[in-house]
This record gives structure tokens, C-alpha cells and sequence, in this order.
């Protein structure tokens, strides 16, 4: 036996001081876990926890949680409005009136000179959903512009997409009590260590007492692939074969559940049909993915008594997102497995509150997944809201990879961007770049002022952030939670339900629509438009949902009425049989053929290059880079590459490369492993003009979404390192 290895030293917490803590719920991922600030006897915030008797964490939180608190101090925060006449001239302060009036001034103006949709605005996936709710109401019912959509569409609008189609409305059918019932787990391009650290725990714990199999597909040797049973190293963008492979054998073998199709779906046959073009001989030569694998995984998915798919990125941010989400509703429906204790399609989404913007903002249609294109949802608010509903559009706009080529082509004059930086998160950001240069009028409205495309407004609106707010959010098993006020924006900035609030009054002199101040009372407003839809919340408040930390939607005013609590663990969609949300109550079946529209490696350039998230950072960095114990693991940009690459290339570890790809080039420093094939790199997306100089923008032509993770690159060995080194480091400036 070493020496001391039978004893057990104490683990111990510095004190912090903490003399109160206060509730909230976190703001990075879609996890949703419950979290408490601890404030010293000065009333600084000192410390993060996580929520002992909350179901979704359980007094867990990952890395970024736990220095949470940080952000309340972090640099770059802005305090003060301001103003410019050009964007490329220094700032001056301004005070709020000033800077709302020239906001509200240039939207008119710009509307009365080149038509209502010449003005676009566009938010974010992290505000909370009262915020998101009051922004569709103004954009909706008094600026009158079709041209609003939401960041999420970098995210999840292939989720989005594909569960309207499959089902008849977004809305994630299952929950992370599934976990606990399913017999078999696939994860289809997501890596939650990384990702969503708590899931994967629920998940792992889940396992551990149960043992079902984990079937990870990936191209990449993902922290997920090597705790998997099975690992599928796919080809880039080829799920959609996979998948139809894996639905050849499931009905060529009468694995079926023939009982549940003919009862829940339209469209077997032609279902079928298609898939009869996909046996495993011909998909393996498409998907990289041997025929022997793909029977063996069929059987094993359809066998087992209750199967469930989770997805990520890795599915969504593709040419073919919105279609690889379907092929996994297809996958369920055929084997019986939605609506089930285990057997579930869920996507795994990824801001904060992209469901809450997905159910209320108001960006694709109208509130609680009401659409513009159905003539009764538009006569439904346009009475809510006390407007004439010839107002409303007939059909939603834009989506926001879109709004950037109209931008481009001269289309839209003008851009409210709220708690969003595209010049770090579209693809091809030289090409934003430059469309963005050619905007009459820009307001930027966020929580700090050094953003990159802050360089381009003319007016900034300085905004509160996570916990300085009043509000709820919805994570990604459809639980709603509280996120109480428990700080003060610095200097002069607002929340942005006030920002809000003081626009609509501008465009709302008649006073003809309702903005209530209070976030609870807004929330109540939410519940009654909720009433009898898919939905529902008009059984929650704010204080229930802070007392049960977090409540499941639907939970109605009649379950109120006749006593019934909300549940414990968690609550299933789709539960009874033809309850979906198309008019017959079927879900549909649908054939996917697969169209090669993939970027893909040649002579000229020929590694494939993978992008994705880092555990430490969040989306590009604006938050994690400014808070030392998150930026310290990664605090420049880097490539993981295969040894034999780096021996054939003449690279060694730690040197800087040149990255080119059609677009542009980036330089990032090299880290060998063997996490990736010879043919692959794989670069994180946090690093602002590093990855999305590479990235096309080639788009899902349902979702808009783009496909940031199928482009080819070369790599060039870097002669000058100093240079380069110094070249990285000012890049990462803010």
C-alpha cells in the first residue's frame, strides 16, 4: 500500500464570507439548474451553489456555473447610454430619453422611406421569457416589421423545424426522468460533458443503476464517445442515411411496431418506400458506417423495451438539420417510442432560454406556437392585444441568417441587435462584416459594450444581465424556473423589460396596448393566452414556480382548480394515443432523400474541419473570457489534430498553424490527439475571429440554420511562431 492512501483528507471550501443567499436559475446552458448567490456582509456577491432540492441539479453545477457570480463585475459592462452619427467616429455619452428617442426616430424613418420590413431586429436565446414575450409584442403589434427572428436559429431552429414537422408543433415531447426508464440511449452528434455537464451526470448516474447501452455517433472521439459503448464515427453530414440504413433493416425485419404506427402516424408507405433505397451495403459506403454495425444498432434500437435519442449540434448546424431531427422522430414513431417513460426524441437545446424564446417572443409567428399563417391565431391576438389584425403579416419573415443577405443586397436598411454579437457567431464573418457596414442605422442593445458588433451601432443601449433581472425561463425539458433580481445593473443600465417598456411607449402614444412593468404580472398575462393550448402555464406563477424550483409546462388553471399538484420527476408529451398536433391528431412520417449539398475535403483543401463547444467557455467567450477561472483553461484558440497529420505536416505540439478554408484563413495553435481522424481537425467556436472565418454559410433550407460543422480546410505550418503567438493574443483582446 503507498504511503497516506487509507486516509482521506477533508475536502475544504474557502469561506467566502457569505452572510445570504439568494435564489435564481442559471443563465448559461438550457440545463436549467437552480442556483443560489451568496452575498458577504458588504452585499458583494462572493459565491455560486447549486439548489440541494431541485430536481433538475440537485445541488450540482459545472464549471461556469460556479463562477456565475463573477459576472456581475466582469469587465466590458456597459453603464451609460451612447451615441454616434457614424459608426466608424468615436462614442458620447447620452442619457436614456436622448438615446430611446433617435431609436425609435430612425426605425420610422427608415420604415416610411423603404416599407414597414426594412427594419429588422433580432434577439437572442438568453433573456427571460417576459422579456421575450413584451419585445414580440412591440415588434408584432406597434413596429409592424416582419423581419424579427432570434439568434436561436444558429442553435436550434433545425429542432424547431423538425418537430413541427414530424408533430405538428415544437415543444420537446420527453424529460430527464427518461434517463432513469430507457433501455437503450443514442446520442446523435451531442457531446454533453462538455455541453451540458448536469445532464450528462443525470444521464450517467441513470446508467450506472440501470445499465442500458450508450451508442454515441460522432465523427469525433467526443468526452461522450469514450464513455459509450459503441462509438459511430460517421461521416460529416450523413446522418440522414444512417438513419434511413437503420430504418431499411427495422422493416425489412418486421421490427416495427406496427400497432402504434397505425394508430399515432400518416405516411408509413411512402416511408417506406424511401428507406427501401438505403440497405446497409449501399449507406455504408455513403455514411462511413460498415453494414454490420448499422443491422446490429437497428436491432438493438428497435428490441429494446423503450429507446430513447438525444441530440445536439452536431445534428442541427447542418445543410440537412432540419431533415437528421425528423429522421429521429421517424426512428421513434416506427419502434413506439414517444410518449413514454424512456422512449423519447429530445432535443437537447443550448442558450438558456431558447425554449422560452421558441414558445413566446414571437419570432416565427405568434405567442405559445401560434402561427401568422392561420387565419385565427391572428384574430386571437390581434383581440388579446387590442389591435386591428391587418396589422399582422401573413406569413412570418425572415430568418436571421437571411436578414444579413438582405442587408447585403441593400433590402434592410436598419438593425436592432438585442444581447446578440453576429460578427462572432454567423458563419463567414467577413461577409457580415461587410453587410453590416452598409446599415443606415444600428442600435445594439446588451449587457457589455465591447462587443464586436457594437462596432458598427450608432446607438448603444447599456442592458442588465442573468440575475440583475425579473423573469423565468424554460430549460430543455420544458420546466420553467425563476430567476429573481438579486443584483442591480451597474451605472445607468436597464433591464431590458424596461428598455422594452420605454420603446413601446414611444410607439404606443395611444395607449391602445397594455405593457404591464411588473415581470409577475406579465407572466399571469402569458398564462391566459396560454389557456388550452399545447403550452399551457396558466396554472403557474412566479411564487410557485420559485417554492417546486421549476414546473413543467403544460400545468394548467383546472389541474389548480381541482387540486392537482404538479408532478414530481417528469411530464411526457404525446402520452395518449393521435395526440399530436396536426388537425387528425397523426403524427407524420416522413421520406427523406438524401441530396450530397456537403462542403467536402479535395486536393486544394483537404481536412475536414468540426467545430464545437469547450466545457469552460460559452458561445464567444463575451461572458467565460472575462472570468479567470473559466478563460484560464482556454484562453486561445486551438486545434485538436491527429499526430499522424501533425508528422506528415512537420507540426509539433503547441506551434501555431494557418487554417485555410474558402472563405478566409485563422490561425490557431496545434494540440495532437488521437480524439480525431487523420482527415479532421476539430476547432472550438468560442474565439472570436478565429472559427467563423472558416465556417460557410450554407443554410437548412426549412430551418435557415447553418451548417458549421461540414467544411474543408488546409493547414499551412506557420514560420514566424513569435508573430503568430502575438498575432493570437491581440485577437483576443476585448
Amino acid at each position: 500500500m503507498l504511503f497516506g492512501r487509507s486516509k482521506k483528507n477533508p475536502v475544504k471550501i474557502a469561506d467566502k464570507g457569505v452572510v445570504e443567499w439568494k435564489y435564481a436559475a442559471c443563465g448559461y446552458c438550457s440545463t436549467g439548474c437552480s442556483i443560489e448567490v451568496g452575498f458577504n456582509a458588504e452585499g458583494k456577491a462572493v459565491a455560486s451553489r447549486g439548489v440541494a432540492d431541485a430536481d433538475v441539479n440537485r445541488g450540482k453545477l459545472c464549471l461556469k456555473g460556479i463562477f456565475e457570480h463573477e459576472l456581475f463585475e466582469s469587465a466590458g459592462r456597459g453603464v451609460v447610454p451612447k451615441m454616434r452619427d457614424h459608426w466608424h467616429e468615436d462614442w458620447r455619452e447620452t442619457d436614456w430619453d436622448t438615446a430611446l428617442d433617435k431609436v425609435h426616430d430612425e426605425i420610422r424613418r427608415i420604415q416610411e422611406k423603404y416599407g414597414r420590413d426594412s427594419f429588422a431586429i433580432i434577439s437572442t436565446g438568453q433573456m427571460l421569457t417576459e422579456e421575450f414575450y413584451t419585445l414580440g409584442k412591440l415588434t408584432r403589434g406597434l413596429i409592424g416589421t416582419n423581419n424579427y427572428d432570434g439568434n436561436t436559429t444558429l442553435c436550434m431552429a433545425s429542432a424547431v423545424s423538425g418537430y413541427k414537422r414530424s408533430f405538428g408543433s415544437d415543444g420537446p415531447p420527453g424529460c430527464y426522468e427518461d434517463f432513469e426508464h430507457t433501455d437503450l440511449l443514442i446520442a446523435w452528434g451531442s457531446n454533453l460533458p462538455e455541453q451540458h455537464p448536469i445532464i450528462y451526470w443525470r444521464m450517467k448516474e441513470a446508467q450506472e443503476k440501470k445499465g442500458f447501452p450508450l451508442i454515441v455517433v460522432d465523427p469525433r472521439v467526443t468526452m461522450l464517445a469514450q464513455n459509450a459503448d459503441l462509438h459511430l464515427p460517421i461521416t460529416p453530414g450523413t446522418d440522414v442515411v444512417l438513419q434511413n440504413a437503420l430504418m431499411h433493416v427495422i422493416i425489412k425485419e418486421g421490427l416495427q411496431d406496427q400497432a402504434y404506427i397505425d394508430a399515432n402516424t400518416n405516411g408509413f408507405e411512402e416511408l417506406k418506400a424511401e428507406v427501401e433505397k438505403y440497405d446497409p451495403t449501399t449507406a455504408a459506403k455513403i455514411c462511413g458506417i460498415d453494414e454490420d454495425t448499422i443491422r446490429h444498432v437497428a436491432r438493438r434500437f428497435a428490441n429494446a423495451g423503450a429507446a430513447m435519442q438525444i441530440w445536439t449540434m452536431g445534428i442541427n448546424q447542418s445543410t440537412h438539420g432540419s431533415d437528421g431531427v425528423v429522421g429521429i422522430n421517424n426512428l421513434a414513431l416506427i419502434t413506439g417510442n414517444i410518449g413514454k417513460p424512456g422512449g423519447t426524441s429530445l432535443s437537447i437545446t443550448g442558450q438558456c432560454n431558447a425554449m422560452g424564446t421558441r414558445e413566446w417572443s414571437s419570432c416565427s409567428g405568434l405567442p405559445n406556437y401560434r402561427y401568422l399563417e392561420i387565419p385565427e391565431h391572428r384574430e386571437e391576438i390581434a383581440k388579446f392585444w387590442n389591435i386591428d389584425v391587418t396589422f399582422f403579416p401573413k406569413k412570418r419573415g425572415m430568418f436571421q441568417t437571411d436578414i444579413y443577405h438582405a442587408i447585403e443586397s441593400g433590402e434592410i436598411k436598419g438593425l436592432w441587435l438585442i444581447a446578440t454579437n453576429p460578427l462572432s457567431s454567423l458563419p463567414n464573418t467577413a461577409r457580415i462584416r461587410k453587410a453590416m457596414e452598409k446599415l443606415e442605422f444600428c442600435a445594439v442593445q446588451d449587457c457589455y459594450e465591447d462587443t464586436e458588433s457594437a462596432q458598427y451601432a450608432h446607438v448603444y443601449l447599456p442592458a442588465g444581465t442573468w440575475a440583475e433581472k425579473d423573469g423565468v425561463m424554460t430549460n430543455t425539458e420544458r420546466r420553467i424556473n425563476r430567476v429573481k433580481p438579486v443584483a442591480t445593473p451597474p451605472g445607468q443600465a436597464k433591464p431590458d423589460l424596461w428598455i422594452f417598456n420605454r420603446m413601446a411607449e414611444r410607439f404606443n402614444r395611444e395607449g391602445r396596448m397594455k405593457f404591464p412593468e411588473k415581470a409577475a404580472d406579465i407572466f399571469l398575462e402569458m398564462g391566459e393566452l396560454s389557456k388550452g393550448r399545447l403550452a399551457d402555464i396558466s396554472g403557474m406563477t412566479h411564487e410557485l414556480l420559485e417554492e417546486r424550483r421549476g414546473v413543467q409546462w403544460p400545468y394548467t388553471a383546472g389541474q389548480v382548480k381541482k387540486g392537482e399538484e404538479p408532478p414530481q420527476g417528469g411530464k411526457r408529451l404525446y402520452t395518449e394515443t393521435a395526440s399530436f398536433q396536426y388537425p387528425d391528431g397523426r403524427a407524420k412520417l416522413i421520406p427523406l432523400p438524401f441530396n450530397d449539398n456537403n462542403e467536402v475535403p479535395d486536393d486544394e483543401y483537404p481536412v475536414w474541419l468540426n467545430t464545437g463547444r469547450l466545457i469552460e467557455h460559452w458561445h464567444g467567450r463575451t461572458k467565460t473570457g472575462k472570468i479567470g477561472n473559466n478563460n484560464k483553461y482556454s484562453p486561445i484558440p486551438f486545434i485538436e489534430i491527429n499526430p499522424d497529420l501533425c508528422a506528415e505536416l512537420g507540426i509539433q505540439r503547441g506551434e501555431y498553424v494557418r487554417l485555410v478554408s474558402r472563405r478566409s484563413d485563422a490561425i490557431a495553435m496545434a494540440q495532437p490527439t488521437g480524439r480525431v481522424p487523420k482527415n479532421m481537425v476539430f476547432l472550438p467556436f468560442h474565439f472570436h475571429d478565429c472559427a467563423n472565418r472558416l465556417t460557410l454559410g450554407l443554410l437548412d433550407p426549412h430551418s435557415r440554420q447553418p451548417a458549421y460543422k461540414q467544411s474543408a480546410v488546409r493547414i499551412e505550418k506557420i514560420a514566424d511562431q513569435k508573430e503568430a503567438a502575438r498575432l493570437s493574443m491581440e485577437m483576443r483582446k476585448f
